[in-house]
């Protein structure tokens, strides 16, 4: 009986029965102990041989495996990628398809294999070629970092017919570099990838004693919020961005995408989205080839800041990554931080170099050995003694008693094996034998011992050389591709493309985007939500829908703005059915969804006379015309909402009059009262804000507009919507001044030389447009730029190239060049060679006495960030 059929044997209880009718007999066979026996093992299995990597070399068996097999392939050429499959299944107990995959995404990190051929792609998700067209070797950092021989712990391979590493020696935080992701039995592993750069980096901080920051970097590039990070761990959670730019008001271009995804899948998400009706869009084109580019075509009068905002909130172009930090040591699955793992992977690292350092002592120690044995055995001519020996014991002996005056000269004993290799010696070799390149090949075998001595001794400081040299030798083109950014969180509902209709029957009080027979209210998305006032005084907030009853009598219906104290509402009401008018003023927030309000007392039979929507906080002023009674003389009279402060929704309102009011009509529209509006800009998020988070940009009201420099060589007017993108060559972001002169130096490619000009920004019909002023040449560029009224440049020449000494020269800059358009070329600073261009100190100028506006919003506390007229000057190279 086989082993597996003496495990089922055990497990299974048997039991017999006679069934007399037929003469059958009938086994029952219990299944005791039999699933929970083999699910274990092979969930074992799976965690601790498949899905999982190890703690000290960072790889999954598969992927060591497929190393191993390399290295024995190895070369220097390249091998065909079928081949390396086939010698890996020596070790490695499964199909080929399985080996071909992981080979695939282990060249595909470009770390450890040299690759030839169509590997696919990860941008676009294309799949490589079939492994016999494919060709791979081992890189020259695998080479240096991975293995050693001498090191290597070996076991037998599955069959036992090879010798397979247990773990190979990498001298390197390769798991991090790598990531990794597998799925086990009841276990999972998710390590996102790293810097290269960065890991080094923290490791020499490791061994320095010192704290370190580490946070993932993805081949792909993009943005990445790692504030909930979690040290890797379970339960951390990064986003990450696609990396979206405005190429023109048409027109969006994706240049990175989110780690995880492909060009393939994010323009499939993209369409979806548009067919949801999240966003608009006309058409959206794949580029991609070495680098990703994928263009959308904006629909006519739509917002290309609102459409950016709608696909990190619709599309795969923000996706959300949970890591689970998973290794195998000894044989047992941990949930390990990422500092932790980078902890014990530069500690193994120490112990392997000092492993190698004492492999190498010890070999340094047997050559001195040897060597010094072999000079003495010639230079005092022992092979002489021999020549009478007639047994081998006889020159054994002889040899052992020539030595022997000099064995205290040695680090060990010498033995039998010692005078053997010395009987080994050619006359021919004996006969030419150099004594000075004898002791110099013996003096070198010391410095070398006392080199690894010193290594020992200090070890540390070896280790912290040894990763410079590799980060020297491999890091170029290995800079960090994804940018560590905070982002602000996008709500869905303010940046959803406006692709529903809505409609109203306010007589028998239904409103939804299916009416389409009744009256017409505006655009709207399937997710917004809805405010309704009637003239009872109930207002109500509902989801759209198809068709939603709000009640009758609609006053006033419109798409709902969440935390809105900007829009006020204005009106003024009865109160009860004889009571007197009362008048208020107030902001929707604060409310809940499908709850009724009343904007009334509440009185029964109270109904609004006056009811208006003011989106900047406007106050008009109104005519009341009175009902005619007796004694009554003052039939009419006006009320300017301006003197009304603005309350909540809950306040009862002001009396405006006991008499019946027979009409209100408006007589002037009003100005907003609720002042200019603070705004902050927040280089963290690159958004604006109104929480006074960043660098403080003024108080706006409505026709302000934000100055943005880039340092591309172009400026940029913005209104100052919350919404707005900005560009990330960004040098200057202030409110606009249209008195404020800008001076900048610029390169001009076609004669090689600088010049300088002044211009005044033009706000006419140039809102959100680039406007450059460098010049179209590509190789010009933004040398530096002034805000200050009264600039100076410093002009220090070349005095090798102009073959003389020239003193350096500064230039008044109103004297030297009057204020032209930003479209003219400048004037020329000198047509000498220079070593550097700067502004440096202004001349001092004071500005008139200006009275300072306050916003009522700003009327606490100072903000050092406020002081808006200091010198703003910024040297880009």
């Amino acid at each position: 009986m086989s082993e597996l059929d003496d495990q089922i044997h055990d497990n299974f209880e048997e039991e017999e029965s006679h069934d007399q009718d037929h003469g059958d007999i009938h086994k029952t066979i219990h299944l005791s102990g039999m699933y929970e026996n083999w699910f274990l093992d092979y969930a074992s299995y799976v965690i601790l041989e498949r899905a999982v990597p190890n703690l000290k070399d960072g790889l999954k068996p598969v992927q060591r495996r497929i190393l191993h097999a390399m290295k024995n392939l190895d070369d220097g050429r390249y091998n065909k990628v079928a081949n390396i499959i086939g010698h890996t299944m020596q070790y490695h107990p499964h199909g080929d398809a399985s080996i071909g995959d992981a080979l695939v995404q282990l060249g595909q990190k470009d770390i450890l294999v040299d690759m030839q051929g169509n590997w696919g792609n990860v941008l676009t998700g294309d799949s490589a070629a079939a492994p016999r067209y494919i060709e791979a070797r081992l890189s020259k950092f695998a080479g240096d970092v991975v293995f050693n021989p001498k090191t290597t712990k070996w076991k037998a391979s599955y069959d036992g017919r090879n010798k397979e590493p247990v773990v190979l020696p990498v001298k390197f935080p390769l798991l991090l570099a790598q990531g990794v992701e597998g799925i086990a039995v009841g276990l999972a592993s998710k390590i996102l990838p790293h810097n290269f750069i960065e890991l080094i980096d923290a490791s020499i901080s490791i061994l320095k004693e010192k704290d370190f920051e580490i946070f993932p970097d993805f081949p792909s590039g993009g943005l990445a919020d790692v504030s909930r990070y979690n040290d890797g761990l379970r339960g951390g959670r990064i986003r990450i961005r696609a990396k979206i730019s405005q190429q023109d008001k048409k027109t969006l271009v994706i240049t990175e995408i989110p780690y995880g995804t492909t060009t393939t899948s994010l323009i499939d998400s993209v369409v979806t989205a548009n067919d949801k009706g999240k966003i608009k869009i006309k058409k959206i084109d794949d580029n991609t080839a070495e680098n990703v580019e994928i263009l959308i075509q904006l629909a006519p009068n739509v917002s290309p800041d609102q459409t950016i905002d709608a696909l990190f909130a619709f599309t795969n172009c923000e996706v959300s990554i949970s890591p689970n930090s998973c290794v195998i040591d000894n044989d047992k699955p941990r949930f390990l931080g990422i500092k932790e793992l980078l902890r014990i992977s530069t500690d193994n690292t120490v112990i392997l170099l000092k492993e190698e350092l004492e492999i190498r002592k010890a070999e340094l120690l047997e050559q001195w050995h040897f060597s010094s044995l072999e000079k003495i055995f010639i230079e005092k001519r022992i092979y002489r003694d021999i020549e009478e020996c007639e047994t081998w014991e006889a020159v054994i002996k002889t040899i052992d008693k020539g030595l022997k005056p000099y064995q205290k000269n040695f680090h060990r004993k010498i033995t039998q094996e010692d005078i053997v290799k010395l009987t080994e010696i050619k006359i021919k070799r004996i006969s030419k034998y150099n004594s000075f390149k004898a002791d110099e090949i013996i003096e070198g075998i010391e410095l070398e011992i006392d080199e690894v001595n010193n290594h020992l001794e200090h070890l540390i400081d070896y280790a912290i050389n040894y990763f410079r040299q590799i980060k020297k030798k491999y890091s170029k083109g290995r800079e960090r591709k994804t940018e560590i950014r905070n982002f602000d969180t996008i709500e869905a509902t303010r940046v959803a493309a406006a692709s529903k209709k809505l409609y109203v029957n306010r007589e028998e009080g239904f409103a939804g985007t299916s009416l389409r027979k009744d009256e017409y209210v505006c655009d709207c998305s399937d997710i917004d939500d809805i405010i309704v006032f009637r003239a009872d005084g109930i207002f109500i907030v509902s989801k759209v829908s198809g068709k939603t009853f709000v009640g009758r009598d609609i006053l006033h219906i419109d798409v709902f703005k969440k935390n809105d104290d900007r829009t006020i509402y204005n009106l003024i009401y009865r109160d009860g059915r004889r009571g007197p008018a009362r008048v208020k003023r107030f902001a929707a927030t604060g409310v809940m969804r499908d709850k009724e309000y009343n904007v009334t007392k509440g009185t029964d039979g109270s109904r609004i006379l006056y009811f208006t929507v003011n989106p900047n906080g406007e106050a008009e002023i109104v005519k009341l015309i009175l009902k005619p009674k007796p004694k009554l003389k003052k039939l009419a009279f006006e009320y300017d909402f301006s003197e009304l402060a603005i309350k909540g929704k809950g306040s009862q309102g002001n009396i405006l009059t006991r008499h019946g009011v027979k009409s209100i009509v408006k007589r002037e529209e009003g100005i907003s009262t609720l002042g200019a509006r603070d705004i902050w800009y927040d280089d963290t998020v690159k958004r604006l804000n109104t929480d006074d988070r960043g660098k403080y940009l003024g108080a706006f009201k409505s026709d302000d507009r934000i100055f943005t420099l880039q340092k591309s060589g172009y400026y940029k007017l913005m209104n100052y919507d919350l919404s707005n993108h900005f560009e990330e060559d960004m040098l200057l972001i202030e409110k606009f001044n249209p008195k404020k002169i800008l001076s900048a130096l610029y390169y001009e490619a076609s004669n090689e030389k600088f010049y300088l000009k002044r211009f005044l920004t033009e706000q006419e019909n140039n809102i959100n447009k680039k406007i450059g002023f460098i010049g179209e040449n590509t190789g010009n560029y933004l040398l530096a730029f002034s805000l200050d009224r009264l600039p100076q440049v410093k002009v220090t020449f070349d005095e090798k190239a102009n073959k003389k000494n020239i003193p350096d020269e500064v230039i008044n800059v109103e004297e030297f060049i009057g204020i032209k358009s930003a479209k003219a070329k400048g004037k020329r600073i000198t047509a000498k060679f220079t070593r550097s261009i700067e502004f440096i100190e202004p001349i001092p100028f004071e500005e008139p006495d200006v009275p300072k506006t306050k916003s009522k919003n700003n009327d606490q506390g100072s903000n050092e960030e406020k002081s808006d007229d200091t010198k703003q000057q910024m040297e880009l190279f």
